[in-house]
């Protein structure tokens, strides 16, 4: 049997050498031709199926959105779905940096800290107003904070509740620091206060987008730097006497020995973790990556802080998205492989990279901008049941609209329970084969008939000439 199959297998080259290269067969080369260079490519096929992921599986989603109006003090990742999951401030896998008005890095990134217990106040509430704190405003801030080596400000407003709960704790604080260390006497330490519905200027200045926001100023670190920002540090500890001046206490202390002229009989450093560098300037970019399960959610990115409050007339919730993916990130290379094989497949994986959604002025104050993304599976299974790539493809509709709280930018998932399963295909070696003898069989039958017809017809008209000449 092997010798027959040998002998056959020899006859066919030679017969498709013959068919190849013999000028009579050279009109029937491109169907051979035709016929190898389909056994050669890899065709697809395309089914939409119930999307097979586990019980259990999580979905990533990776982002970098820049914020140009939202402080990176109080920027916040949120995350919440139909089952109930409502994680809010994520920071492990979430990284900020403070950005100017033009989107260009002002440092390096900004760090939250630690997440503390609740701040703690004063219990009784003086109804004697304590006026012991200064009154800065815009003409006269400057002159005090580079007059004294530290100067103590809380940025306030009035209808704020977490800035009326602090206003007793921080006017008797302030009266107290000052017969201790009398700024005309001593001149080591100055606290203050701003009205930031007063001083409108002088806050949005330094960044200020929470009430009360507490500012640390040193005379000599807080110049301004090459992007035309203050640096200074932001306090975030306890809000009650106590801690307020012993907090005021360190600082003093921690000034160049022949700066002091007291001797401080408490230098601990208690309340150090909770003085942090302020942002530098008034925007944030947030980038880093999020788990969600696999059922319709939110993220949101909002202004968020436990103790204090804000203006959300004031709050500016425009933003540029640098990138938004979700599932593993797919190499470019990869997704350049995949896209010569199936050119539709990745087109809108990224597809709200480089927008910008602005907030304008013809909108409004109290506007949240919203994306409602339905999100689609995609895997390329090999024919040899390898998986290619798997990731996920999503449309977006954004839009606009007043909200009766603080404004967000809020991301609406929803995941469908199909997905795209594409599959290669490619003939089998049988098939090819199989194909090929038919094709070459069809031509010998073909030439055969014709040479019949030929030679039949050349000897009748023989037959006829010699006819002739008898």
């Amino acid at each position: 049997m092997a010798a027959l199959f040998m002998v056959f297998l020899f006859g066919m080259v030679r017969s498709f050498y013959h068919f190849c290269f013999t000028p009579m067969f050279m009109p029937f080369q491109p169907f051979t031709y035709h016929e190898l260079n389909e056994y050669l490519s890899v065709s697809t096929s395309t089914s939409v199926i119930i999307d097979k992921s586990s019980d259990g599986d999580f979905l990533r989603i990776d982002f970098n959105v820049s914020f140009p109006a939202l402080s990176c003090e109080f920027a916040s990742v949120d995350v919440s779905d139909v089952l109930g999951t409502n994680r809010l401030n994520l920071t492990k896998t979430v990284r900020k940096f403070s950005i100017d008005s033009d989107l260009r890095p002002t440092g390096s990134e900004f760090h939250s800290g630690p997440a503390t217990n609740v701040i703690k106040h004063d219990d009784k509430v003086d109804e004697e107003s304590l006026e012991g704190a200064f009154v800065f405003t815009s003409d006269n801030f400057d002159k005090y904070a580079h007059q004294f080596p530290i100067t103590a400000v809380n940025f306030y407003a009035p209808w704020c509740y977490w800035s009326q709960r602090l206003r007793p704790s921080w006017e008797k604080a302030a009266k107290i620091m000052r017969e201790r260390y009398d700024p005309e006497m001593d001149g080591r330490l100055l606290m203050g206060k701003v009205d930031c519905t007063q001083e409108g200027d002088l806050c949005r200045r330094h960044h200020i987008q929470g009430y009360p926001s507490i500012r640390i100023f040193r005379r000599g670190s807080d110049v301004r730097n090459d992007h035309g920002n203050h640096d200074h540090e932001s306090y975030y500890g306890d809000r009650d006497t106590d801690s307020l001046v012993k907090t005021m206490e360190n600082l003093v202390a921690s000034l160049p020995a022949e700066a002091q002229k007291l001797a401080l009989d408490d230098k601990s450093n208690v309340t150090e973790n909770a003085k942090r560098p302020a942002p530098s300037a008034g925007g944030c970019r947030i980038e880093g990556y999020v788990r969600v399960k696999k059922v319709p959610g939110n993220l949101v990115v909002s202004a968020r802080s436990d103790a204090h409050s804000f203006d959300a007339s004031q709050m500016n919730m425009s933003h540029v998205i640098h990138h938004l993916s979700f599932g593993r990130m797919v190499s470019p290379q990869v997704m350049s492989d995949v896209q010569r094989l199936i050119p539709y497949v990745g087109s809108s994986h990224d597809r709200l990279n480089g927008l910008s959604f602005i907030n304008t002025d013809d909108l409004g104050a109290n506007i949240t901008m919203e994306h409602y993304l339905q999100i689609v599976k995609t895997e390329v299974i090999t024919r040899k049941d390898y998986k290619l790539v798997e990731e996920y493809e999503y449309t977006a509709h954004s839009s606009v609209s007043h909200s009766l709280h603080i404004p967000v930018a809020k991301f609406h998932l929803e995941l469908s329970p199909m997905q795209v399963l594409i599959t290669e295909n490619q003939k089998s070696f049988s098939h090819f084969i199989t194909n090929v003898c038919a094709i070459i069989g069809g031509v010998f039958t073909v030439a055969g008939i014709t040479e019949s017809i030929l030679h039949n017809t050349i000897r009748l008209m023989k037959k006829v000439e010699l006819g002739k000449n008898f």
